[in-house]
């Protein structure tokens, strides 16, 4: 498809090549194959074996309000700027959200995600009634799962503007964390209204300079030894 290439195999051997939307062209490629969905990892094809960014995706259980989800960001934000990281926030385009942490590219696949699931294994040992670090049902009724699956290797997240093939067809949008309280939802923009926010301009992302922060300082402030060299 025009706009659209396939990635070395080399990158995965184990795996069908990956696609890269090569340039704008390639979305309307993808929309003539009938695409709603765009999912990146956490990587990039100039340097796949190091991630740039690590994701938690706040997934609420049953019974779980929106209120809840806002304070539950607002606390991971909270804790990682006690490890001295900074994020961005992004509506989920379902009921939660995403909150995203940018990487110096120096930490392999493992560690990185051996990482978040050590930051989302303290936050539910310490608010169990809040959070959960588990997957299944069962594990989040009445609370968030810190979903940080999503960092391994090959693993990803609808991206920023990506529609969401479910119902409503909400959309992922990236947002300042000066917008968490007026947000109504994770769905809040959708394919029926997502003009309201672009129409008037929207780069919230666009003024941050800890783009290339590390992670070593905050490993050692959370106490986590990675196990690879």
């Amino acid at each position: 498809m025009e706009g659209i290439r396939a990635l070395p195999q080399a990158i995965d051997p184990d795996h069908p090549p990956y696609l890269e939307v090569a340039e704008p062209l390639g979305l309307l490629s993808a929309a003539q194959m009938n695409v709603l969905e765009f999912h990146t990892w956490n990587g990039t094809r100039t340097s796949p074996t190091k991630p740039d960014r690590f994701i938690f995706d706040l997934d609420p259980g049953s019974n779980v309000s929106w209120a809840a989800v806002q304070e539950a960001a607002t606390l991971v934000r909270g804790f990682l700027q006690e490890l001295g990281l900074q994020s961005l926030l992004k509506t989920s385009g379902g009921k939660g959200l995403h909150i995203l942490v940018p990487l110096r590219r120096q930490h392999g696949w493992d560690t990185v995600k051996d990482f978040s699931h050590a930051i989302a294994t303290h936050l539910a040992q310490t608010l169990p009634e809040r959070f959960s670090s588990k997957s299944g049902s069962r594990n989040r009724v009445g609370r968030i799962f810190l979903d940080y699956i999503r960092n391994g290797f090959g693993a990803t997240t609808a991206c920023a503007w990506s529609l969401r093939a479910r119902p409503g067809m909400g959309v992922s949008v990236p947002v300042s964390w000066d917008e968490l309280e007026r947000l109504q939802s994770g769905s809040q923009w959708n394919i029926s209204n997502i003009h309201t926010r672009l129409d008037r301009g929207n780069a919230p992302w666009s003024n941050n300079s800890f783009i290339n922060q590390s992670l070593t300082s905050a490993m050692r402030a959370l106490g986590f030894r990675p196990q690879e060299s």
